[in-house]
């Protein structure tokens, strides 16, 4: 059985990656957060757990080279786009640096693969948080190698991850509040937990085959947000403004990236060098251009 460690394991992404897999693999969680990792315990007590922060590298060193994992994920982030604007250090400590203390991890524990956690807000950044996220894109692409391989997945937004809108607007509709919205064109590109983990074992199983390193994502359909909070509640939202940061689309595969890039059915891979036209994903994915969610989708996002 294959031993994995998680950075954030006990975070949105990391819990739905053990829970999806937890009789497939051995795992570790490496993460800060007590009452997460508390709470991991008690639904994954096969997890073993060791309290760090991914900014302490003698720490994340002695742990990586007391596993010797055969799989590191790599899902630690300070991921919220307002509280980057407002904490740059913190932010840049955090995603690059902590990411950057990853990749030394990872070679000085000979691990075979790492596989980094990004976001759409990589893809063209116009945010403190995208533009870490970004360089943790490069970092890993720049460091990869056939004893230690480096790649990402491309996320857009989790579902009903911590601190997301879903269950903040559930809350605010259990309390009989008005919704608060950004605008009513803001759209989004959303998939559920399950997606997510699903896209970062595909991208582990694409490694056996594929040497050079690269970027996996897939294609995924847009929510326009408006639609979003009509579905979970009667009232009509508040409409607050768009925040420091944040865009009214997002794009998860720009138009420049499009010749790097080599679909393969629903997947979209992102190389670092240019790939055969005929394999190219043709249109910017965005969730402007994606196809949209159907109101039974949604509901069935929310659930």
């Amino acid at each position: 059985m294959k031993r994995i460690l998680i950075t954030g394991g006990s975070g949105t992404v990391g819990t739905a990656f053990i829970k999806k897999y937890y009789d497939t693999f051995k795992f570790y969680n490496y993460s800060r957060n007590e009452t997460h990792i508390a709470k991991l315990k008690q639904n994954y007590p096969h997890v073993e757990n060791f309290i760090g922060d991914v900014c302490d590298l003698t720490r994340l060193i002695n742990v990586f080279e007391q596993i010797q994992p055969d799989i590191v994920i790599h899902a630690a982030a300070l991921k919220h786009v307002n509280l980057a604007e407002e904490n740059p250090t913190a932010a840049v400590e955090v995603n690059v640096n902590g990411s950057h203390n990853v990749v030394q991890a990872s070679i000085r524990a000979n691990v075979p693969l790492t596989i980094g956690i990004s976001t759409d807000k990589a893809c063209d950044p116009d945010s403190i948080y995208g533009y870490t996220k970004r360089i943790m894109e490069r970092m890993f692409m720049e460091h990869s190698n056939k004893k230690t391989k480096f790649i990402c997945t491309r996320f857009a937004n989790v579902a009903g991850s911590n601190g997301s809108v879903i269950p903040f607007w559930k809350n605010l509709a259990e309390q009989n509040s008005p919704l608060k919205l950004t605008s009513t064109s803001m759209n989004r590109l959303m998939f559920s937990k399950e997606v997510a983990a699903e896209l970062i074992l595909k991208a582990y199983h694409y490694t056996c085959i594929i040497d050079e390193s690269f970027i996996l994502s897939n294609i995924m359909k847009t929510v326009n947000m408006l639609d979003l909070a009509h579905v979970i509640s009667d009232k009509s939202p508040t409409i607050v403004g768009l925040r420091p940061g944040e865009k009214l689309n997002e794009t998860l595969i720009s138009k420049k990236e499009l010749s790097y890039t080599k679909v393969k059915g629903n997947y979209v891979f992102i190389f670092n060098t240019p790939q055969s036209s005929k394999d190219n994903l043709k249109h910017e994915h965005s969730s402007l251009t994606a196809e949209k969610m159907s109101a039974d989708e949604l509901k069935k996002l929310i659930e």
